[in-house]
């Protein structure tokens, strides 16, 4: 338990003491977030919206029995 302890309190330290690494993490969290909005609204369209339960439930199913 005290060597991850001290591992943890090594990547703590590492992190506070950074000088380029912390804008660069906030630079590729942003990136991600943005990359994945975008994908979410224009690639991975709502499918099931608007549809009730029994609606869905036979769409999956058609879908999962369909011969590709």
């Amino acid at each position: 338990m005290k060597r991850l302890g001290s591992l943890f309190h090594f990547y703590i330290d590492g992190f506070r003491n950074m000088t380029w690494g912390r804008p660069l993490w906030i630079l590729i969290i942003l990136k991600l977030i943005i990359l994945f909005a975008v994908l979410r609204v224009f690639f991975f369209k709502p499918v099931l919206g608007g549809k009730t339960d029994e609606q869905k439930s036979e769409y999956v199913g058609t879908m999962l029995t369909k011969d590709h």
